[in-house]
This record gives C-alpha cells, structure tokens and sequence, in this order.
C-alpha cells in the first residue's frame, strides 16, 4: 500500500493546487452566506472527489489490471494514454494562457457566484469535483495505480482516503484562513484570487506537463 500512497499522492497534488476550485471556494467566503456557502462548497467537492475515484477504482478493478505482483500491460497502456493526453492538455493550456496586460477570464458558471445559496453551493462543489476533466484525467490515473496493485478492500479504501484528504487541501485552505483571521482574512483572499486567476493556465500548464512525463514514463516501463 506504501508503493501505491506514494504513486497517488502527486496526483492529489494536481488536484489541491488547481486554481479555477480554489478561486470558486474564495469567491464563495465573499458572498452573502460565507461559511454556509464556503462550506457547504468543500463538503461538496470531497463529495464528488470521492464518489468519482470510487467508481473509477471499481471499474479499473473490474478490467483487471494487476498481473499479479506488479501492474499489467494493461495498465501500463492506459497510464501511457492518459499522460500523452495530459501533454497535449499542458500545450494547450500554455498556449491559452494570457498575455501580458491582457487579464484571465474565468469559467462563465461563476458568474453571479456571490449569490447562490448553500444548496447550490454544494451541488456546484460536487460538479466541480466529480466532472472537472483534469480531476477525471488525474483520478483515472490513480485509479489505475490502486486497481493494478492487488490490495484488499480495506487497503484500497485507505488508499482512495489518502487520495482525497490530499486532493481537497487547496479548496479548504481559504475556509481555514476565513476561521483563523475572520476579518482579517479578506485582503489575503483577494491577494490569493487575483495571483490564482491570472496565473490559472501557467500554473496548470507545468502540472500536466509534470504528470504527463511521470505518466509516459510509467506507461512505457509497463508495456
């Protein structure tokens, strides 16, 4: 289980670093109902981190992928598709990212964020968690790592645990500061929203190009 929490946790990295979750969850402490709405967003987004790689463990186990003490071609084909996938995604994102002076736009479902209300901050949450496609990419490659591994049901539990306590530190991060500075906390939210927003596509440029390379590297040892 070790081999396997040390194979996932980048991948958790990838999630909790996103920019555009993190941006929502402090847009969400500025509104009207900010602890309901903060809240209900993280409760949310574990939600839906959760569910997704449970699924997605449950289908890869059901492929087959170990090959009894190591992980299979199978595998091995799938981790090299997800990280040619991903590179493509980081050329994509580079390209995209904006120009100097020239300011970041954000996903068109925030808008009017300020007012939605602690239901529709959790569906959103969960949304955003489950169907983001760089979660999806990221989550079916540690579902991979988990279902190829040959655990037991309790150790593979424990690793999805592992997996999303990591995945939802960056979207808790600014409910935390909101809790430890209470009004003290806005100018270092808006500080934290503006960086992350105009730096979004750099930022998630260079991790799918980390993860892409660990992943074809991966894919080409197990083919």
């Amino acid at each position: 289980m070790k081999a396997v929490v040390g194979d996932i946790l980048p991948l958790a990295i990838a999630v909790t670093i996103s920019p555009v979750p993190i941006i929502a969850e402090i847009l969400l402490l500025l509104s009207r109902k900010p602890l309901a709405n903060g809240t209900a967003y993280v409760v949310g987004f574990v939600v839906g981190v959760a569910g997704v790689l449970g699924i997605l463990v449950a289908v890869a186990g059901a492929m087959d992928l170990s090959a009894g003490s190591g992980p299979s071609s199978g595998a091995g084909t799938l981790q090299l598709a997800l990280g040619v996938l991903l590179l493509v995604a980081a050329v994509r994102r580079f390209r995209g990212r904006p120009k100097p002076g020239e300011e970041a736009s954000m996903p068109a479902w925030m808008d009017g964020i300020a007012g939605f209300s602690p239901g529709k901050s959790l569906g959103v949450g969960i949304v955003v968690g489950a169907l983001n496609p760089k979660n999806l990419a990221v989550g079916l490659a540690a579902a991979v790592a988990i279902a190829s591994a040959s655990l037991s049901t309790g150790q593979a539990v424990g690793s999805v645990a592992v997996y999303v306590v990591v995945a939802v530190l960056g979207v808790a991060a600014p409910l935390v500061v909101l809790l430890a500075s209470g009004d003290r906390a806005r100018p270092i939210l808006d500080g934290w929203k503006a960086w992350l927003g105009q730096n979004n596509a750099t930022v998630m440029a260079v991790l799918f190009l980390v993860f892409a390379v660990v992943l074809i590297g991966k894919g080409l040892a197990g083919v």
